[in-house]
């Protein structure tokens, strides 16, 4: 089955602990937590505090991804919050490898993420150590944008890349992702979909997510 991991970035952030254990009740694999620090996005959203108010709620994993400049400075803290997977932009200045190689050495899942205008190509130095990759499929920083039809090609072309390389490396994929999107990216070859707004907005989630996992194309994991 495809693994879905709802976006709490579409969350009503006024009772986080509850909306956690909505999701985890409605099916949810994974919770995707959108950390922004106001300067590699011009957003600002929460930090390691947070994470770790509301790790109690639910024992679902934690996908925090870091849209954040130079996160090796943060990493530590994350993973001692609670976070389960940690992703860094290939694009963000500072020490990226050295970023993914303090997750890893932290016992956590290391992950990497590109935005629309970054070639596929910019994650193959990391592959290797790598358990995650996450496709921008919108502009990174605010939620409820398009879905941008180029991220189709780029996850195929990852697809390619991982089955070549032999590793057990997720693709994931986040922005603009509803029942129509989702589809499409499974069968281009993702693993994780995150999807924030449309799911959020569903009346019944249970229902939508079982849905996705029961007629999307199966996970490659």
């Amino acid at each position: 089955m495809v693994l879905v991991a709802p976006s709490m970035l579409s969350a009503d952030f006024s009772r986080l602990g509850e909306e956690l254990r909505r999701i985890t009740d409605a099916g949810a694999d994974w919770a995707h937590l959108d950390v922004m620090d106001g300067m590699f996005v011009p957003n600002i959203t929460i930090g390691p505090s947070v994470i770790k108010a509301i790790r109690k709620c639910s024992d679902i994993p934690f996908d925090v991804h870091l849209m954040i400049q130079d996160p090796i400075r943060y990493v530590r803290q994350f993973a001692e919050a609670g976070a389960d997977w940690i992703t860094v932009h290939a694009e963000a200045e500072g020490d990226v490898s050295g970023a993914i190689g303090m997750i890893k050495d932290l016992g956590r899942k290391a992950g990497i993420s590109i935005k629309p205008a970054t070639p596929a190509s910019a994650v193959e130095q990391y592959l290797d150590r790598l358990d995650l990759i996450l496709v921008m499929t919108v502009e990174p920083g605010f939620g409820g944008q398009s879905f941008k039809e180029e991220g189709l090609q780029k996850i195929s072309e990852l697809r390619r890349m991982v089955d070549a390389s032999g590793r057990n490396v997720l693709i994931s994929v986040d922005g603009g992702i509803n029942r129509d999107t989702g589809r499409r990216c499974a069968e281009a070859g993702a693993d994780v979909l995150a999807a924030g707004s449309y799911l959020f907005g569903r009346e019944d989630m249970a229902e939508e997510i079982a849905l996705w996992k029961s007629s999307f194309p199966p996970a490659r994991y």
